[in-house]
């Protein structure tokens, strides 16, 4: 099948197995999240050391990501996807048995291989399968798998670790893996372009000590245990930098680049780029500060706090499609407007929360903020995608993917920073005011209760202070928005004919 045909009637069985296995794999990411507790106490191991268990994951998909460009180019989707969903099955199955905490760090991590090429390798497929000017409908179902899996994840973690054992967690996803596999061998066929080409492993090497390094660092940081000041932290971070401008010096001076920066010079996508970059440092702010808020300053247990969040995961999920039938019809910049106007008006009501901030109240404007995101996310994303040539697709999907995971990272690491600083200032602060007034207690006993008291509402302040933080940068991108342009059919014809002159 030519791509005229292809174009003419898409592939939607093949793309549906794609879509199963991209929303399996993602709906894994979140889910183990809230049961580290509970295998902490089967292992008897530290908080530092069940963290590997996200670390670990993290850490192989920000290794193999960037190299997906490569992977996608280089073999049939048939294969990556055979092989993908494979390594993840196994993973998942020896996640399930693991007898011992060292055993199951190294199933997650088989786990992040597989899925680490599941989401390029669709977004791929679909560039390929479906015409420019239907491309958004496309990218918008897409989108309802990338958005809907690792939302409902936490909640229906909570509601299982509640129920039953951790595994089972593992046992609910193995037999959709396994069906997946199955009908994939009988069903799939190859549709994506492959070329030959040879993996320059010195790249792959600075890939991962670049992002890898700075994942980590940025990750850590975050955690009460070590912080910025931790050598681990600042020292991982450094090399990431190091590694990452020895990676992008040696991919521009490569002819057939492991993944390539050129593609920074279509205007569109490098706009889409910043812009998704931005977005996402805003979007982790509200997935982390919220359920610090809601459990941690209102008392809501981590089960009604993922319900409190999953109506708006919901909703983002239901828009997404219809999102991308209105981006087919108006173009990304109205709908970024719109979207980013709702985002940062909802994110500043977010950091007016108080102390007694009622629960429907905070799960509307957490729904509204999340409403705001589904405009924009995707019609930005799929409008840069668009102005790259075809051959330059799986560098462009890479791109947006490995940078979604970095900026998620340090959007994460920066903010809790400012909230622990701004929460340790204000409380010394108000410790300060209430001995300078005398009406501070003077036993032990009472001296506790008031720190237990400003410390609470030197946290709300810390929250609010990040969630205001949250709302400037969403600003940031909503001032770039206007500077989008739609990218029409005759563009991208023509830079596909300038890269195929170039190739020439």
């Amino acid at each position: 099948m030519d791509i005229k045909q292809m174009h003419e009637k898409p592939p939607y069985g093949m793309i549906a197995i794609l879509f199963i296995g991209a929303f399996v794999a993602l709906l894994n990411n979140t889910l183990l999240n809230i049961a580290l507790p509970t295998i902490m106490d089967e292992f008897s191991v530290k908080p530092a050391v069940v963290q590997w268990l996200t670390t670990g994951y993290m850490l192989v998909n920000g290794i193999l990501i960037p190299a997906s460009a490569f992977f996608v180019q280089k073999f049939s989707n048939r294969k990556l996807f055979m092989t993908a969903m494979t390594l993840f099955t196994l993973g998942t199955l020896l996640a399930m048995l693991a007898p011992s905490f060292g055993i199951l760090v190294a199933a997650r991590m088989v786990q992040a291989a597989g899925s680490a090429m599941m989401m390029p390798l669709l977004m791929n497929v679909m560039l390929v399968a479906f015409p420019i000017e239907r491309r958004g409908t496309a990218m918008g179902i897409f989108g309802l798998v990338m958005i809907t899996a690792p939302a409902i994840g936490p909640t229906l973690s909570g509601w299982i670790v509640e129920h039953y054992t951790w595994r089972t967690l593992f046992g609910i996803i193995l037999p959709f893996a396994i069906l997946t596999l199955i009908y994939a061998f009988f069903k799939l066929r190859n549709i994506t372009p492959n070329r030959d080409m040879k993996l320059d492993l010195f790249s792959l090497v600075l890939s991962s000590i670049g992002f890898g390094g700075l994942l980590y660092g940025f990750s850590s940081a975050g955690d009460e245990n070590m912080g910025w000041g931790h050598p681990l932290v600042y020292g991982t971070i450094i090399a990431g930098v190091i590694g990452l401008v020895l990676f992008i010096v040696r991919q521009l001076r490569m002819d057939d680049p492991m993944l390539d920066f050129r593609i920074y010079k279509y205007p569109m996508f490098a706009l889409s780029s910043a812009i998704s970059i931005v977005l996402s440092i805003a979007m982790f702010s509200g997935m982390i500060l919220t359920p610090l808020y809601v459990q941690t300053i209102r008392g809501i247990s981590p089960f009604h706090s993922g319900i409190l969040m999953l109506p708006g995961a919901v909703l983002m999920g239901i828009m997404s499609p219809i999102t991308g039938r209105l981006f087919d019809k108006y173009g990304p910049k109205i709908l970024a407007i719109i979207g980013l106007v709702i985002t940062t008006v909802s994110t500043y009501y977010l950091s007016t929360l108080g102390m007694d901030s009622g629960y429907y109240y905070i799960m509307f404007i957490y729904t509204i903020r999340m409403f705001g995101i589904s405009m924009v996310m995707m019609p930005i994303m799929t409008n840069g995608l668009n102005q790259l040539p075809m051959i330059s697709n799986p560098h462009g999907t890479a791109m947006n993917n490995t940078l979604q995971q970095v900026s998620g990272a340090i959007g994460s690491a920066v903010l809790l920073t400012i909230m622990t600083k701004r929460m340790e200032s204000t409380g010394a602060k108000m410790f300060a005011e209430a001995q300078a007034s005398g009406n501070a207690p003077t036993t032990a006993e009472g001296l506790a209760k008031l720190q237990e008291q400003l410390g609470a509402q030197a946290m709300l302040d810390g929250i609010q202070f990040s969630f205001f933080i949250s709302t400037i940068v969403a600003l940031v991108a909503l001032v770039l928005t206007f500077f989008v342009k739609r990218v029409t059919q005759p563009t991208r014809e023509k830079s596909f004919a300038q890269s195929e002159g170039n190739e020439k």
